[in-house]
């Protein structure tokens, strides 16, 4: 038989796609097995991508980014800024500031918290340079380029700036700050020198854009709305970890990272012990020069600390990269021997102390990401190395509550929370069998502490069909007749932490569960719906789970009819 044909849904992560709000299904083609997805409002969330390289959300949160005669800019001492020049791209969206008095600047007032980065594009015109004053709540933020010569002048109060050649005369340039809450950007032209008293001159600019985060990202168009890109609030996320080829649908619980900088250590949340911080030192694992060098100076190792570590934030984790040194740590400096080593020469775990368990993922080009999970005691929280000058890279920390880690959630500031994953699709009752049919279910299985669902039937109600990894690791499938299970098969003995394939074919007196070609077992007592099977749910909760769980969905099947325990075998081997 064909599988494909005789599915009456299917969802296959590398056939179908996804966009904000939806996970499309391959069949049906028409649209109506489409799942709907949703996962909160902000852009904490992060995948892996085709590229192997972690994708966050972006926003451009200037308005108007390549507008500059119109509201929000507004200029002092500059003529209106002129369109239709060649840009940088070979379009015509240049635009001129001409001088017509000194001190003149094109400025855009917005209010706007934590780690940001401010570029543009420049070109020398009459006039060789621009300067940047960026307008905080604790000090000016300053920046100089010569867009004549390409070279960056440098500033005051940065954390970094730079200068990039992007062609014909052409340069991005951007500066990151960390100055508590921005109020004002402003680009003034400039004489040599850096001279903003001259009453004419003119440079060219274009795609203007503020973001959070350490370095700048590709330009992000914006107009009355501020500008979106990467991966959206409520956009399913397709994660090819560890080197897939064909991605999986990554679903999470809610998690909160509650270390408010998880990439700038030189913030002052970090309590620096013997250590130097050289921030932006290196191309971390999301492709851009955002990583950290940890380097040991003193007391035999060096660390940067964090002084929360609660009984309930108990998973620990931090991408680490050598340097001079091969040895990262991840420790309570609180709690006596409190510790995991790990060796990133190699990728393996060196040491773990009592009560601790470590792990370590390879996310190529020599990164790799370092978790510990403790138990219940409280403490502060460190990354180091274990000698004197010796050092490492580092990016991405992270402090969740939990049993086990979940995806990066990045913070430039304050905490930030992460909402669950739900895909559903509802009001498809004429795509579930009602009477009988099979449910096929392959994906990755992370483990719970208490029984999770893994998928089911009827979510919003009652679930009437219902697929469970219980807190021992063994896989349950159970029909039920309102609150009340009438059918249960459940494994035994084996621990399902990996990748698996599991059918559960279904029908009054014959129904049976099979996992990765085997028939697990099989129930024959008869049984009716309570109610019409409409909603068809991977990997969130359900009424009777209250704690959802991590799974990597790969592929999703529903038939109309029970399937044949040689086709159930065959389709989960």
């Amino acid at each position: 038989m064909s599988f494909f044909d005789d599915a009456s849904l299917a969802f296959l992560p590398s056939g179908g796609a996804g966009k904000d709000t939806k996970a499309y299904s391959i069949k049906p083609t028409d649209g109506s097995g489409d799942f709907t997805f949703s996962r909160g409002s902000n852009l904490a969330a992060t995948r892996v991508g085709p590229t192997g390289l972690i994708e966050k959300g972006r926003e451009n949160l200037l308005l108007q980014s390549n507008q500059f005669d119109t509201s929000p800019w507004f200029v002092t001492g500059i003529d209106t800024p002129t369109s239709g020049q060649t840009g940088y791209d070979g379009s015509s969206d240049a635009w001129t500031l001409e001088k017509n008095g000194a001190y003149a600047y094109l400025y855009q007032d917005k209010s706007i918290s934590g780690v940001q980065t401010f570029s543009f594009y420049g070109k020398a015109g009459t006039i060789p340079q621009a300067r940047i004053t960026i307008n905080t709540s604790v000090v000016n933020v300053t920046a100089a380029f010569d867009l004549a010569n390409g070279i960056d002048l440098g500033g005051s109060q940065n954390i970094t700036s730079s200068i990039e050649s992007v062609g014909n005369g052409w340069y991005r340039c951007s500066v990151t700050y960390n100055q508590g809450t921005t109020s004002r950007f402003r680009i003034y032209p400039a004489d040599v020198g850096g001279d903003l008293s001259g009453t004419s001159g003119s440079i060219y600019i274009q795609d203007a854009q503020v973001e959070i985060g350490l370095a700048a990202t590709d330009y992000i168009e914006s107009g009355a709305s501020t500008g979106k890109a990467g991966l959206l609030e409520d956009e399913p996320r397709f994660d090819y970890s560890e080197g897939a080829t064909c991605p999986s649908l990554l679903l999470e619980p809610s998690r909160s990272n509650v270390l408010p900088y998880s990439e700038y250590f030189s913030a002052s949340d970090w309590i620096n012990n013997g250590v130097t911080i050289t921030d932006n030192a290196a191309i971390s694992p999301e492709g851009k020069t955002n990583a950290a060098l940890l380097t040991g100076v003193s007391g035999g190792f060096g660390i940067v600390k964090f002084s929360t570590w609660t009984a309930t934030n108990k998973v620990a984790s931090c991408f680490a990269k050598s340097g001079t040194g091969n040895i990262f740590k991840i420790a309570n400096v609180s709690a006596a021997d409190r510790y995991v080593l790990f060796d990133l020469s190699d990728g393996t775990i060196s040491e773990e102390s009592a009560g601790w368990t470590g792990s370590i993922e390879d996310f190529g080009n020599g990164w790799y990401r370092c978790t510990a999970i403790s138990n219940s005691e409280t403490g502060t929280f460190s990354l180091g190395t274990t000698a004197a000058s010796n050092s490492v890279y580092i990016y991405g920390a992270q402090l969740e509550a939990g049993t086990h880690p979940t995806s990066y959630i990045p913070t430039y500031g304050v905490s930030q929370t992460r909402a669950q994953d739900d895909c559903r699709k509802s009001a498809i009752t004429s795509l579930i069998g009602q009477t009988e049919g099979t449910v096929y279910w392959e994906g990755l299985i992370v483990s719970s502490p208490t029984p999770a669902n893994i998928a089911s039937f009827n979510y919003t109600t009652n679930s009437s069909i219902s697929l469970e990894r219980q807190a021992d690791g063994t896989i349950r499938a159970r029909v039920w007749n309102g609150l009340v299970p009438v059918v249960g098969i459940v494994t035994s003995g084996t621990n399902y932490n990996a990748n698996v394939k599991i059918a559960f074919a279904y029908k009054s007196g014959d129904t049976a569960l099979y996992i990765d070609g085997l028939q697990i077992g099989t129930s024959s007592t008869a049984f009716t719906f309570s109610a019409a099977l409409t909603e068809f749910n991977l990997g969130a909760g359900d009424v009777y789970f209250a704690n959802p769980h991590k799974s990597e969905v790969k592929q999703a099947l529903l038939f109309k009819t029970r399937l044949s325990d040689a086709d159930c075998i065959t389709l989960t081997t």
